[in-house]
């Protein structure tokens, strides 16, 4: 498999093109839809799905477009819908205009502790703190793990939201920090970084 990462929009969010066999499966498509369906054109990838690490507009706002192009679901756990159905609203809060983002339609409920789309097969960690629904996604083979705004390089991910729970977030960092020591770690923002004892 081939991880390729990209850091797109006005806050930089990480993307991540997972490909196998010209599979692809994105990881937090961001908020640059054209540069993505430009990217997938380019590769000539088949996209599978999406995956959302949390419903922050920076890690989905380009869902909406990329999903009149390609039929594919967004999996995300349902705690973070209200992020979703406040898509622009939210945007515009922080970015100082209306970017006008299409809202995702096809979307798929995180349930389970393991996902299958095609032939990724990853683990799913619930990581609330961020947000309600955060969580991280395992790939027990590749030994990498994508934490979205739960865990950075040389930060956590900040809980002085509304929504947001210091309480919870320390507790999911404690399931992160069972991890395997070398553990790759690939976060929303920033440098990937491996994990330490």
């Amino acid at each position: 498999m081939t991880i390729k990462k990209y850091s797109l929009g006005e806050l930089q969010a990480n993307c991540y093109f997972l490909i196998k066999d010209k599979n692809c499966l994105i990881i937090d498509p961001a908020d640059d839809a054209p540069f993505i369906l430009e990217e997938i054109q380019r590769r000539r990838l088949n996209l599978v799905g999406m995956l959302a690490t949390h419903g922050h507009f920076d890690h989905i706002g380009a869902v909406g477009e990329i999903q009149l192009s390609f039929n594919v679901p967004l999996y995300i756990f349902k705690e973070d819908q209200f992020l979703i159905n406040r898509l622009n609203e939210t945007a515009k809060h922080f970015l100082g205009f209306d970017p006008h983002f299409i809202k995702p339609k096809n979307i798929k409920y995180l349930t389970k502790e393991r996902l299958q789309v095609t032939s990724f097969k990853l683990q799913i960690l619930s990581s609330a703190g961020h947000t309600p629904g955060s969580c991280c996604f395992y790939l027990e083979e590749e030994n990498t793990l994508f934490t979205g705004d739960t865990l950075f390089k040389d930060a956590v991910g900040r809980t002085d939201l509304s929504y947001s729970s210091k309480d919870d977030l320390n507790k999911s960092l404690k399931k992160i920090s069972k991890l395997p020591v070398g553990t790759i770690i690939y976060p929303g923002h920033g440098e990937d970084f491996l994990l330490h004892s």
